[in-house]
């Protein structure tokens, strides 16, 4: 008895088709559970619905919001399929579909392991991408063919993964070619992203419109480095490194200088045999090092500072170039520590009163010769002893010679005075109206 009363209830006609979404995860398509219909059957479509029958694979119709009444007035395609009579309630099987037409509101999407050579660190880089976009279905019967296919609901959790292959792929490509084509790097994309939005948008609306949707709306929210893979954690780390060095001013070296100091500390105490107290040492030689260092570059304003050495010439951080010659610092113009004029840091000697510049290792600063620290950083000076002045130097070679001496030891040339603007000392030519020797600080 109760096996006949399921078929009863199986086999009955359906008198009212009607759907209402359950409010939870938006449907793009629903097919009604029963398929045994009748020719008095009332089809109830609410707004932003469209409802379509199809019956042994065709068409039979499309209906959009009212109350319709199935019968061969409206479905002409009934007399040829099922052969039923105008009028009576003649039943036939059909399958039901609702497809929602509501625009939903987001759509997330979100590309992985998308590679580009980037034009401002001239390098590949792994990227990921991020948005939403909006699609509307304005053409149901190709959307349930194209889409939907065998499903009996389709959410937007199958949209999502239905298009995923294709959609990723297109979507890479497309942000390539705008990166590429515009010579936007990463440093300077953020800029440029609602541009990429609405080149994207264009470029993927004939995609949607092969399943009979219509892309509403198209955002890239960000583009980011990918850190899904070792690689990518690798770039990240490294773009972040660079980004703090340039904020604080320090170096790669320097960095990881520091890092082996801290181990070196983090060492102190710890071991035996005296490990700790070797620790503590090596750990300290490393920070005077880095001081040392830090006084040099990092912390000061002018990086490149000039010393002298035995032969007169003027080096600034490994690069060294002649007194008087340009390059480098050499047209940098210093207050004399003597009269308080200026003079060039490439004359060895005050053109005005005839001191002998003496730079500090650190800002380049001249200072007295007593002076034990800078006057102007405060740099230590007592490490830097006065240039010997038991020596004169040869024009000609530039060796050191002996006070007095008439001729080079080095080369013969003679050390006489040749001109009457020209040093008696050292040979090089002054102006008339200098009092002292810019080069060897001789009286003129």
């Amino acid at each position: 008895m109760n096996y006949t009363k399921k078929r009863n209830r199986k086999m009955a006609l359906i008198d009212v088709v009607t759907w209402t979404p359950d409010g939870g995860e938006f449907i793009f398509a629903y097919k009604y559970p029963e398929s045994n219909l009748s020719t008095y059957t009332q089809l109830v479509v609410y707004e932003s619905q469209e409802a379509l029958l199809f019956s042994k694979g065709e068409l039979m119709g499309q209906f959009g919001p009212g109350k319709h009444q199935l019968n061969t007035e409206n479905l002409p395609i009934l007399s040829s399929l099922y052969g039923l009579p105008f009028g009576g309630k003649n039943p036939f099987f059909a399958e039901i579909w609702y497809v929602n037409k509501l625009l939903p509101a987001n759509l997330a999407w979100k590309i992985n392991r998308m590679t580009i050579h980037d034009v401002d660190y001239d390098t590949q880089l792994p990227l990921t991408a991020f948005g939403q976009y909006g699609v509307k279905v304005v053409n149901s019967a190709r959307f349930l063919k194209r889409l939907v296919g065998t499903k009996t609901v389709f959410t937007q959790s199958d949209m999502v993964s239905q298009a995923c292959g294709e959609f990723s792929t297109k979507v890479k490509s497309t942000v390539v070619q705008f990166m590429t084509t515009n010579r936007v790097g990463f440093k300077y994309i953020s800029a440029y992203l609602d541009q990429l939005s609405n080149y994207l948008k264009e470029n993927l609306t004939p995609f949607w419109e092969e399943y009979g949707l219509e892309l509403t709306k198209f955002y890239v929210s960000s583009i980011d480095i990918d850190d899904s893979t070792p690689d990518g954690r690798k770039v990240k780390n490294a773009l972040s490194e660079q980004s703090s060095m340039s904020i604080t001013g320090h170096t790669w070296q320097q960095e990881r200088a520091f890092g082996m100091a801290e181990q070196a500390i983090g060492k102190m105490g710890g071991g035996s045999n005296g490990g700790g107290l070797l620790g503590s040492i090596m750990a300290l030689n490393m920070m005077n090092n880095m001081q040392s260092q830090m006084g040099n570059g990092m912390m000061q304003s002018n990086y490149n500072q000039p010393h002298f050495n035995s032969k007169d010439t003027l080096t600034h951080q490994g690069q060294t170039g002649q007194m008087g010659m340009a390059g480098g610092d050499s047209n940098r113009m210093i207050f004399c520590a003597g009269c308080s004029k200026k003079h060039s840091v490439a004359e060895r000697f005050c053109p005005h009163c005839g001191k002998e510049y003496r730079p500090c290792p650190s800002c380049g600063a001249d200072n007295l010769e007593n002076a034990k620290r800078c006057v102007s950083c405060g740099t230590s000076l007592v490490q830097n002893s006065s240039q010997s002045a038991s020596s004169n130097i040869c024009p000609s070679c530039g060796a050191q010679v002996a006070l007095g001496a008439a001729f080079c030891s080095s080369c013969g040339a003679s050390l006489q005075q040749q001109a009457k603007n020209v040093c008696s000392r050292c040979g090089t030519a002054v102006d008339p109206k200098q009092k002292f020797c810019p080069t060897c600080g001789n009286k003129l």
